[in-house]
């Protein structure tokens, strides 16, 4: 290969990669994992599962099933919106803690979404 395609070649690669990483935490999906037996100095027994769709990171936060939707808001706020930004959207399933007009009001005045999917997935 003669060295102008490689130069040709080496910026183009490198653009796109600029370009890709250029899109922060796209969607979001999370999962609660509950019924969990307590543990650690705080006893958590539920974990707040995590999934960036663009990137595929897995984030798990434990916190505690009898947390208000406050408390959600700020465990989010701390772990994800704080270091990654809000996402365009927050995939959830019809759980009372993301349902709430807090939640509903929240994102509409971001401007985002909250996408909540139904009970059976098909």
């Amino acid at each position: 290969m003669s060295e102008g395609k490689q130069k040709t070649w080496g910026k183009s690669w490198a653009t796109s990669i600029h370009r890709r990483t250029q899109t922060p935490m796209g969607n979001h999906q999370h999962v609660l994992v509950t019924g969990l037996v307590p543990g650690g100095r705080e006893n958590f027994n539920t974990y707040l599962i995590i999934v960036d769709r663009f990137s595929k990171s897995v984030r798990c936060l434990p916190f505690h099933k009898e947390d208000t939707e406050m408390d959600t808001a700020l465990l989010l706020w701390n772990n994800i919106i704080s270091t990654c930004g809000v996402p365009k959207i927050i995939e959830s399933d019809r759980n009372p803690k993301f349902t709430s007009e807090f939640w509903t009001n929240l994102y509409g005045m971001l401007g985002k979404k909250l996408a909540l999917s139904t009970a059976y997935h098909s």
